[in-house]
């Protein structure tokens, strides 16, 4: 009997935020693999150990979280006055799938790192010393990111003191940019900013409830309810939703609806095959907690509460799109994240998450009767964890 040999594709495994990743340059995945399609996502699959029936991703770069279930692919950029394309998938952990919908905010800190160590920024823009701002498209969702990456020695700066909740040593900061990061369209579903043109719905879901909901297009589709009306107080950790099999269900079945009320799909029944998009949050006024590290967290420390779910389980920290999400509705008054954090107009809020807190700013204006976000700002770090080769089964890509 014949068996397959391995191959070699050059990788990087890299910690961007409280997310790690594969990345890849374009160049260098096989033939079949550098254009979408089924062996494109067969390759990724394989590479991140997916789709693994015992959810551990034992074989492969995976670790069974959302945060850690990630692949990136830069390439040379297509569209002019950027230095490169960021393409992100996430992969399923038990599913045959690899969700391409959205964008993953806490890696795009790693892509300006990742894209100059890889030679895909021309040396021109690349200080000695100082900072390197690297302008890129994220292809997914047709947005620019602007990261503004340090420089020491003509060499990326990975180490530093600046300290980020989720992630246990500190590092240096890079700072992020989202360009214009609401979708703007017309009309209900199409995608607009607040796709049904209310900054608040009654999101009805049979069989569960009608709930006030913000449904939001800014950094990636959110719904945000109020802890209170889901019978939450914005303190959980991920242990109170988690183990709770009954509440992930209801959930996931809140979130399905609030898609299909976004215009996102038809149906409830295509959010099985849409999981990364949309999130769904819960906002609370502040509150004393205790964070997952043990430490502690004042009410006075905070504007607010959010807890979210990604991929079916409630995220350790808050994903980095998701914290845009956040930043854009809390600088609109009326949304429920506004009214969480005390009302009013405001140009940045720190909230609490389960590992801590983080700010997040936005730059929001009334214009004719609509609200504009020029752009939305928080800071994250990077660092290389592995650079090589990983090694798949050469039918990895077969069909």
């Amino acid at each position: 009997m014949a068996f397959a040999p391995q191959i070699r594709i050059p990788a990087t495994y890299l910690r961007g935020g409280t997310s790690k990743g594969v990345f890849f340059r374009l160049q260098d995945l096989p033939g079949a693999a550098q254009r979408p399609g089924p062996a494109r996502d067969r390759l990724l699959l394989r590479v991140i150990g997916s789709p693994d029936p015992y959810g551990k991703q034992i074989d492969g770069m995976g670790a069974a979280t959302s945060s850690t279930s990630k692949t990136v692919i830069v390439s040379a950029p297509s569209r002019p006055g950027h230095d490169v394309d960021y393409l992100f998938g996430q992969v399923s952990i038990d599913q045959p799938f690899v969700d391409w919908s959205g964008n993953c905010g806490n890696l795009s800190a790693a892509v300006g790192p990742f894209a100059i160590a890889s030679g895909l920024v021309a040396p021109g823009r690349i200080p000695r010393d100082g900072i390197a701002t690297v302008r890129i498209w994220q292809a997914n969702i047709g947005k620019t990111i602007v990261a503004h990456v340090p420089i020491t020695n003509g060499q990326v700066q990975e180490t530093g003191d600046f300290e980020l909740d989720g992630v246990t040593f500190p590092a240096a900061e890079v700072q992020l940019e989202f360009i214009d990061p609401a979708d703007e369209g017309e009309g209900e579903g199409g995608g607009a900013m607040f796709p049904t043109g209310n900054l608040v719905d009654d999101l009805e879901v049979p069989g569960v409830g009608t709930f006030q909901a913000t449904l939001i297009n800014a950094g990636i589709p959110t719904i945000f309810l109020d802890a209170a009306d889901i019978g939450y107080t914005g303190t959980e950790l991920q242990g109170d939703i988690n183990e709770d099999r009954a509440a992930l269900a209801r959930f996931e079945t809140i979130r399905a609806w609030g898609a299909v009320k976004m215009g996102l799909i038809g149906d409830v029944a295509e959010a099985a095959t849409r999981q990364h998009t949309p999130k769904i949050a819960f906002v609370a006024p502040p509150a004393d907690y205790t964070a997952s590290s043990g430490k502690a967290v004042r009410a006075a420390d905070v504007d607010l509460l959010v807890r979210a779910l990604s991929m079916g389980k409630l995220h350790h920290a808050m994903m980095g799109t998701a914290a845009v999400a956040i930043g854009t509705a809390a600088a609109i008054p009326g949304t429920l994240v506004n009214r969480a954090a005390g009302g009013g107009e405001r140009s940045a809020v720190r909230f609490g998450h389960p590992s801590g807190t983080l700010r997040v700013g936005a730059e929001a204006a009334l214009v004719d009767g609509q609200w504009k976000v020029t752009k939305a700002l928080m800071s994250r770090s990077a660092r290389v964890l592995f650079e090589g080769c990983v090694r798949v089964p050469a039918d990895a890509l077969d069909t």
